[in-house]
């Protein structure tokens, strides 16, 4: 008898076993005390890994559609970003979950 023959192998359920981080999106408002460049500056202080082109796309889609979806992640991450943008005095929506 082989001593792999004694052990009991036991099949999880993926379904209850695998739970995902919450997600968290970051929306940005259109405001009107901050100019172009400050808020393109902000975001790209602050989010990592967010180009300058990116950034600016995105405050055009703030100015013309009144608010943007400018980070998605881990809602730990997110509530970070979230709180360091807003003492930049830019107007932000409450953090999604997603």
């Amino acid at each position: 008898m082989k001593s792999s023959d004694n052990l009991t192998t036991q099949v999880l359920n993926p379904k209850t076993t695998k739970r995902k981080y919450p997600e968290a999106r970051i929306i940005v408002f259109d405001g009107n005390f901050n100019t172009f460049e400050h808020v393109m500056n902000y975001l790209v202080s602050i989010i990592p890994g967010i180009s300058e082109k990116k950034s600016w796309l995105l405050v055009l889609e703030v100015d013309r559609e009144g608010s943007a979806y400018v980070w998605r992640g881990p809602f730990e991450q997110a509530e970070l970003y979230h709180q360091q943008i807003i003492t930049k005095g830019l107007t932000m929506a409450p953090i999604e979950k997603t």
